[in-house]
């Protein structure tokens, strides 16, 4: 209660109405789960099950190309992008039950502008290895996006998005595999047992579940080198780091704490995460740029704060409220950054300051407090968790 009242007079301060206030904490509430979080931690995360199928993919793809390899496997790239697809009985038989495509007129295959520059990358994150689709061009990145999270519909994706990252995805090559090497086993073959053993099966999704991250290579959030105050190239480069680091924080959110939200708390603390990985500090106004905010209280219409309005949308007298309070909690987190960059610097408390980020509402980010809040948390983790120091030195102690 003292936590709830503290967010509601934050929100005051910041101008909202009662009902706005109640949006907010509803939209604000923190959802991170810990509750299977056990100590000590080592980071990087050792690699899911699935990380084992897609390195078998890669090597295969360095003979005959990702494309080719992945059509082979991913049973949606074997169909085009076209409207009312995945209404279709070909379609649902495949994807839903494992059903060959081979003979489904249905089934012409995804269609790539440049399929000889998709790359398959299995990135070491601090969650562990992930699978990443870095696209060759923006049509190429839409299509893969389509195909894979949209059920090949030509849904309309944001300008601003460049990236996405796949949870609880069924990889029906692993489920053929695992029948494989069942019926070798079992000495079985009958479409019946396989069918008990299927429904066993079911609920053991670690076991056909897969998770990746898919980027395109253009310029981050579609804010131009120009915009930024870079080259090109320079651009181009940070862009692709930034956002891979993102949706890696994504990951890292999902497998410790059971969350990876469309909500604007995730996508301050993967930005801040992406900023920091690639140049070494993290700046609000980057960030704000990022989000749409570079010029408030005026909002860009196209910025990606808009892309995480909540469902149902947040008011537009809420959402106002959401700018300002982005726009404190950004500029929180560089002073914090500035006040701590030696101590986070160090690539073991790195993740642990992730961690710390995750124990705060927006409300809490934004607030002049922000700064003991996140310092607190971070001193306990770094006390609890596996942090190979000789002598511990608390934050306070570690100022530059």
């Amino acid at each position: 209660m003292i936590k709830q009242s503290f967010r509601t007079d934050i929100l005051t301060y910041f101008g909202a109405t009662a009902t706005e206030a109640e949006e907010l904490l509803v939209y604000n509430q923190n959802v991170f789960d810990r509750n299977t979080l056990t100590y000590p931690l080592k980071f990087p995360l050792t690699p899911e099950l699935y990380v084992a199928a897609w390195e078998e993919y890669a090597v295969a793809a360095r003979v005959v190309g990702v494309f080719e390899v992945l059509k082979q496997r991913l049973v949606q790239l074997r169909f085009p992008i076209k409207e009312g697809i995945s209404q279709t009985e070909a379609y649902l038989s495949a994807t839903r039950r494992g059903i060959a495509t081979d003979g489904m007129p249905e089934a012409t295959g995804l269609v790539l502008q440049q399929p000889e520059k998709l790359q398959l990358i299995l990135h070491q994150s601090l969650a562990g290895i992930i699978p990443v689709l870095l696209a060759g061009n923006r049509e190429d990145f839409l299509s893969l996006v389509q195909a894979l999270t949209k059920r090949n519909e030509p849904q309309p994706i944001p300008t601003s998005m460049g990236a996405c990252i796949i949870s609880g995805f069924n990889n029906w090559d692993r489920i053929r595999q695992y029948r494989q090497k069942w019926e070798t086993e079992n000495f079985a073959s009958s479409e019946i047992s396989w069918a008990k053993e299927f429904q066993r099966l079911i609920p053991q999704k670690q076991l056909y579940q897969d998770k990746l991250i898919i980027l395109s290579n253009g310029v981050y959030s579609n804010v131009s080198a120009n915009d930024i105050g870079l080259e090109e190239s320079q651009w181009q480069q940070l862009s692709l780091t930034i956002r891979l680091e993102h949706e890696c924080t994504h990951y890292f959110t999902r497998r410790l704490f059971n969350s990876m939200r469309n909500n604007i708390l995730d996508e301050l603390i993967a930005d801040y995460r992406g900023i920091v990985a690639a140049t070494g500090y993290y700046r609000a106004d980057w960030c704000l740029r990022f989000l749409g905010l570079e010029s408030f209280p005026d909002y860009r219409e196209g910025g990606r704060l808009q892309n995480y309005r909540g469902n149902p949308l947040l008011s537009d007298g809420a959402f106002r409220i959401i700018q300002a309070l982005v726009k404190a909690a950004a500029e929180n987190l560089q002073r914090f950054h500035a006040e701590y960059a030696r101590k986070l610097t160090d690539p073991n408390i790195q993740p642990l300051m992730l961690m710390a980020l995750t124990y705060l509402t927006l409300e809490e980010l934004a607030s002049k407090e922000a700064n003991s809040f996140i310092q607190e948390y971070l001193d306990r983790l770094m006390k609890t968790s596996c942090v190979e120091t000789e002598n511990f030195v608390s934050l306070e102690e570690s100022k530059i």
